[in-house]
């Protein structure tokens, strides 16, 4: 998700004040010796205006200068109405019934010359190769707190893990599948139990009441089709049951979800981000009660991954924070009106080439105000490079929302992060996950455990044992009992990859559980 997806802080880089020092280095190694710095200065004037008004405005040196000519560029294109440049054709998506051309521009909106210059502007002042990650302290292994435990392996089949979740009414693991689109249950042995075949693949869920509202992305792949859809399941003892029909149908493909009464009318709602591809939505499907919800838009942008529901004004009416990850990348809230009515405020936005993949709210400093962790790693689109901005960041909340970076730690293709007292000291620790982590260099970054010893500063550690799957979903619960959280990871053993590794997660685990041995 480059310039349509993604995060940055700290590598903003005010052109103006560096732009001569970085176009003097550009001229002593320049490979394309007829680019004018007059050229590359209208490019980025061009550029402003242009790519500004989609998103944040990336720096070129956020992405190596093949990667913005070979990648990112040519998708970029045919949003400003250039569908080939130099003979090239550019990919696009305006045949696609559920886009068409109509989603683009009918005529270009600059020149070749000045799209010209915008390519010239990118990949001359951008870095032959991405900068090496800067790690102040490295990842050593760590089995004082958590000791890994597999589950029996039910058969021979390649596990691809979209989502694992701890049921703790039914004291069952829950996990889907996006190749063989099963939902499996595992008992409190890690025994498998009787699943459900589904169509498409369960990415989400949230409970309600006696059952489960789970969000089916449809068809994984990126696309545009309306086949996502929301479900509902009921686990009675040891049978597990689906409903007959769709709570909601028409999706695009929705990946996450969250329930809770909007409009104060006592029903539960349910707030659906539609992730989508080049088309998407953030909606509210209102309970109007007898199985029938009304659907409701509050961003028709793609690239919603995530909300969190909080009453964050301390109103009596609960605020939706959302983060995006394509478009005008950044974590919104929606502030409660009443009456089904919400006001939209930014409160962090970034620059499109992170590929932002979650966010929580959590209190760090303990000051009654929610701070925010966030990751990002999503590698698997237009830039499949290492990225030294890619891991665990923490913002924190000055009391009035706004956010400062206060925290990062660098993993590459960081997916998750969730924060809680694993070690019973009182300090909120972290346990990250990535899905393109360095395979090749430091297989360690699969999993990351941050332990927080006070003021901010943590502790890195991996966990032997983790080195067995990759990582795309977790989750955190007290499975024991024993007041000390533990947690699942599950293994989607296939995906894109650029990355070799020695170790075949094919023949892996769906998932392990990383048992919390510490005090309590």
């Amino acid at each position: 998700m480059l310039l349509i997806g993604g995060i940055l802080f700290s590598w903003i880089v005010l052109m103006d004040s560096c732009r001569s020092a970085a176009v003097k280095t550009y001229n002593k190694n320049r490979s394309h010796a007829d680019v004018s710095d007059e050229n590359i200065a209208r490019g980025e004037e061009l550029a402003e205006k242009w790519c500004q008004s989609c998103h944040m405005l990336p720096s070129p040196d956020l992405l190596d200068a093949g990667t913005w000519g070979n990648g990112v560029l040519p998708q970029m294109g045919p949003r400003l109405g250039i569908f080939e440049y130099l003979y090239k054709k550019y990919p696009n998506n305006s045949a696609d019934p559920n886009v068409g051309r109509g989603f683009y521009p009918a005529e270009p909106l600059l020149s070749p010359r000045d799209w010209g210059a915008i390519i010239d502007y990118y990949t001359a002042l951008s870095p032959d190769t991405l900068p090496p990650q800067q790690r102040k302290d490295p990842i050593r292994p760590d089995t004082a707190v958590f000791k890994v435990e597999m589950p029996v392996r039910p058969d021979s089949a390649l596990p691809a893990t979209c989502f694992v979740k701890y049921d703790p009414a039914s004291r069952q693991i829950l996990t889907a599948d996006i190749i063989q689109h099963s939902f499996s249950r595992w008992d409190d042995r890690l025994h498998p139990l009787p699943g459900l075949e589904i169509g498409g693949s369960l990415v989400d869920m949230v409970s309600d009441s006696t059952s489960f509202i789970a969000c089916n992305i449809g068809a994984f792949a990126p696309n545009n089709a309306k086949a996502g859809h929301i479900d509902r399941f009921t686990i009675t003892g040891q049978t597990l049951s689906a409903d007959k029909s769709s709570v909601y149908n028409g999706l695009m493909r929705p990946v996450n979800i969250a329930s809770a009464d909007l409009n104060g009318d006592g029903k539960k709602d349910i707030v659906v981000c539609e992730f989508g591809f080049i088309k998407g939505e953030l909606s509210w499907l209102e309970n109007k009660g007898d199985g029938q919800y009304e659907k409701h838009v509050l961003r028709s942008v793609p690239g919603a991954i995530r909300a969190v529901v909080q009453d964050y004004n301390h109103d009596g009416l609960p605020d939706i924070w959302v983060l995006f990850s394509q478009g005008d990348e950044g974590i919104f809230l929606y502030t409660n009106k009443g009456h089904g009515q919400f006001l939209e405020q930014p409160i962090l936005r970034f620059p499109p080439s992170y590929g932002s993949t979650c966010f929580e709210l959590d209190d760090f400093n303990r000051d009654g105000n929610p701070d925010i962790l966030y990751t990002c790693g999503d590698n698997g689109d237009f830039s499949t490079v290492l990225k030294p901005y890619h891991g665990v960041y923490i913002f924190m909340n000055d009391g009035a929302a706004h956010f400062a970076q206060q925290y990062f730690f660098p993993i590459n293709g960081c997916y998750r992060a969730m924060a809680r007292d694993f070690d019973g000291s009182g300090n909120l620790s972290i346990a990250a996950i990535s899905f393109f982590p360095d395979f090749g260099h430091q297989p360690e970054e699969g999993f990351v455990y941050l332990q927080n010893k006070g003021n901010l500063q943590f502790n890195p550690c991996s966990v032997p044992g983790t080195g067995s799957g990759r990582w795309m979903t977790m989750d955190v619960a007290d499975m024991s009992g024993d007041g000390r959280p533990d947690i699942l990871l599950g293994n989607c053993s296939v995906g894109p990859s650029f990355i070799n590794s020695s170790v075949d997660f094919k023949k892996g685990p769906p998932f392990i559980v990383l048992k919390n041995k510490g005090k309590k």
